[in-house]
């Protein structure tokens, strides 16, 4: 594999890049956490990740102008203390009060810490790019970010959450993040191709590109407002603590296999066929969700897991497809601003579904937003080889 001759740098951009994920990856069980300390209503948490996802996408914009302009140590090294700080403030500013107007503290410290942490999603996406196989590459980062991830929403959800609540949580991840920074230390100074930055690539060079990215995101923004919501389902399934802990674990550990499964396979599975398989495999998991009910850790594990499965494989053969579609390998770059633009609009439309609608109305929309983008790319992408 040509990934082994670059192993150090792959691994130090997918472990910087995992400072931008946690916030994401970590979402339903700090939604639930945050709710339950303060008592807020599906509709508020489903606010507050609005705003956390804002600042993430006020973040991968700004990472489009001077991305290539900065040193990439010294931005990871200063997204991670700014991200850290953010954590640990958000502890204490979430027991100012209740209500809208009391949580003005708290909101500005999930901007912040949206924006922070977005930036090392980026500075990650942005060194990959220049690899020649995006699968591998996009694979190995996700594989690595979502292991990481699964050992401490394990740990958090068995010892953390059931007893220090929301302000154990943001010092986990607090120290996570500061850990995660000695990943500076394999990364290059700035890109092997220095260039010009521009903001955004030339439509007339990436129009393909772009229309993915438009699909992708609707993709998104249908999965990820299941996903903001998740823990409803575990709650319905009546599990205990450490239950709960390794369904939510074993949902990352189950999409780090995805992802180290596209990683060996690379670019010969194709937009096209991969993206169909992922369809498949996420309804299945959709149906299972819905069948699961109250039938404990075995109903909601196998729904949620297959779902998870086939969710993160359409998610990174997008991500791949996008970077190879773009000549400028920038575009990239948007992919954490369409996960932001999805998770700053999906949540707080989904809170209010599920308190209108109940669960089922989430599992139908998760499957038409995956059912959309693959009806459409085979006719976007009918005259492109390497998306067959």
């Amino acid at each position: 594999m040509a990934l082994i001759k670059r192993f150090p740098l792959v691994l130090s951009a997918s472990l910087a890049s995992t400072i931008g994920g946690v916030p994401f990856n970590t979402l339903p069980v700090v939604l639930g956490a945050l709710g339950s300390d303060l008592g807020l209503s599906a509709v508020q948490t489903g606010d507050l990740a609005g705003i956390l996802f804002a600042g993430y996408f006020a973040g991968t914009l700004l990472a489009l102008g001077f991305i290539d302009r900065v040193n990439w140590r010294t931005l990871t090294v200063g997204s991670a203390v700014v991200t850290a700080l953010a954590y640990l403030a958000s502890g204490p500013l979430a027991l100012v009060g209740f209500g809208y107007g009391q949580l003005l503290p708290l909101s500005v410290a999930l901007a912040v810490l949206g924006l922070a942490s977005s930036l090392m999603t980026a500075l990650g996406l942005r060194v990959l790019a220049q690899l020649p196989d995006k699968e591998q590459a996009f694979g190995f980062r996700q594989s690595t970010e979502l292991w990481l991830t699964a050992g401490v929403l394990f740990g958090l959800q068995a010892w953390v959450i059931t007893r220090h609540g929301y302000g154990g949580i943001v010092i986990v991840l607090a120290v996570m993040a500061l850990a995660l920074s000695a990943s500076a230390i394999a990364l290059p100074r700035g890109p092997e191709a220095p260039g010009e930055p521009v903001l955004l690539p030339r439509w007339r060079d990436s129009r393909l590109a772009w229309a993915v990215l438009a699909c992708f995101f609707v993709y998104l923004a249908g999965n990820i407002g299941l996903w903001a919501f998740l823990g409803e389902y575990a709650k319905g399934a009546d599990m205990s603590p450490s239950q709960s802990g390794l369904a939510f674990a074993g949902l990352k550990v189950l999409g780090g296999v995805a992802a180290a499964v596209v990683a060996v396979v690379g670019g010969r599975l194709g937009l096209l066929r991969g993206q169909t398989i992922a369809l498949l495999g996420l309804t299945l998991g959709l149906l299972l969700l819905h069948g699961a009910g109250p039938g404990g850790f075995i109903g909601f594990a196998g729904g949620a897991w297959t779902w998870e499965f086939f969710f993160t494989v359409g998610c990174i053969l997008q991500t791949a497809t996008i970077a190879r579609l773009d000549p400028s390998g920038r575009l990239v770059v948007l992919v954490p601003a369409a996960f932001a633009a999805s998770s700053m609009v999906a949540p707080p439309l989904a809170g209010r579904l599920l308190a209108q609608s109940g669960s089922d109305a989430l599992l139908w929309v998760a499957f038409v937003a995956a059912l959309l983008p693959a009806l459409a790319y085979p006719l976007l992408l009918r005259r492109v080889p390497a998306a067959a």
